[in-house]
């Protein structure tokens, strides 16, 4: 079976700042991404991502038009349920939401043309906003720690932690897992809410108190002292520091220090800076309106909490503090005292006092490729390609 995970152009405007170098398909919701999940319910397929046009240089694309594919929208999230209803799909079937198809088997050309032989009408599980990643995530990491966990073994809790709760549930699946490699002391994990998973190679130091449900992936590390909530997850290589509640990072950034981000998405090769405060509640408890990029306005989201939505390579700077919703571009470089607007478009750079300027492309690949050589990764052609085609779509927004 051949599965493409593709974009509908606009889910992708919708979950912009995160989908502008990502597709949407490499998500992290819960503890992995939703095509990770894909791969975990369908294990024979093969699958690959079709991402916006400009995105398939670097992401793939399937060579041939004619040929049968699965295509489901990246926007899904699976269980087991949606993914046994999406394969039992015949060729020429199409699941439609809102007008949007969020599955069908045939033809990219049939897909392209809505060359449908049956259509049902099903609302399943997927992202609408960028905000519905932190709403989600506590559902989806309890159900992705079950899936990992189900029959493995744990590695055992050393005795300098404290562990609040009861190791298994009523049926005696574990609340806490350690992988191979991690190390957890002197730490308080409560468990009594949800589970905590501890990825491989990752690091609870001491004085941490973790309240799951709460997802550590590979290689990420809890800072001293650490204040970490439930319903978040550390993407692989990231660094939690302060306090942190119902927020999703999502691999290679950092918010290593004191200071608070709660109901968040934090993109990739983000730096968050010591003291960076961030509101997720307006003082007069009204609903929130959230910069939606293919409306090119302010929507109405009916949440009461939201934090910030940071794109890719975006760095606030010390004791930098921002409004609630607010939404911060892809090599955004925010610093100074004041609260910056509540949406700083792509490649901006400067305070609330001083005002913001452009950021050079090549200032910015700098930058970034000083950053990415840390984690002795490259940033390649195809990646600099895309942070042009970025440039100019912030541009032309001006």
């Amino acid at each position: 079976m051949k599965i493409a995970l593709f974009d509908n152009p606009d889910d992708h405007y919708d979950l912009l700042p995160l989908s502008f170098t990502r597709p949407i398909c490499d998500f992290r919701v819960g503890i992995t991404t939703i095509r990770e999940k894909w791969e975990s319910f369908l294990p024979d397929a093969h699958i690959h991502a079709l991402p916006v046009e400009y995105l398939r240089e670097r992401f793939g694309q399937p060579d041939d038009k004619s040929e049968e594919f699965l295509f489901i929208s990246g926007a899904v999230i699976p269980d087991a349920d949606i993914a046994a209803r999406i394969v039992s799909l015949n060729p020429g079937q199409a699941i439609i939401s809102e007008e949007r198809t969020l599955a069908f088997r045939g033809s990219w050309t049939d897909l392209d043309a809505h060359n449908f032989s049956d259509i049902f009408e099903e609302d399943l599980r997927r992202l609408r906003n960028v905000y519905d990643v932190f709403i989600l995530n506590p559902e989806v990491l309890v159900e992705d720690f079950l899936r990992i966990t189900a029959d493995r073994p744990s590695r055992p809790l050393p005795e300098s932690n404290k562990l609040l709760g009861p190791l298994t549930d009523p049926d005696g699946r574990p609340m806490l897992f350690i992988e191979e490699g991690a190390e957890v002391e002197g730490a308080i994990l409560n468990v009594k809410e949800g589970p905590i998973y501890i990825g491989k190679d990752a690091v609870i130091m001491e004085g941490c108190c973790v309240r799951g449900p709460i997802a550590f992936c590979d290689h990420s590390k809890a800072r001293m002292g650490a204040k970490l909530y439930g319903g978040s997850t550390f993407g692989p290589y990231v660094k939690a520091g302060g306090e942190v509640d119902n927020s999703v990072i999502f691999g290679y950034s950092n918010k290593a220090h004191d200071g608070y981000l709660g109901n968040a998405v934090v993109g990739e090769w983000c730096n968050i800076g010591a003291g960076v405060n961030c509101s997720n509640l307006k003082n007069d408890y009204s609903k929130i309106r959230l910069w939606n990029y293919r409306l090119h306005s302010f929507a109405r989201t009916d949440l009461q909490f939201c934090g910030p939505i940071i794109g890719d390579h975006s760095k606030l700077g010390v004791n930098v503090m921002l409004n609630t919703a607010t939404v911060i571009g892809v090599g955004v470089n925010v610093y100074g005292a004041g609260f910056p607007r509540v949406f700083v478009p792509s490649f901006q750079e400067g305070s609330a006092n001083g005002g913001f300027v452009d950021v050079p492309v090549k200032k910015f690949l700098t930058v970034a490729e000083r950053v990415m050589a840390r984690r002795a990764l490259t940033l390649t052609d195809e990646d600099r390609r895309i942070f042009d085609r970025i440039f100019a779509y912030a541009a032309h927004l001006k």
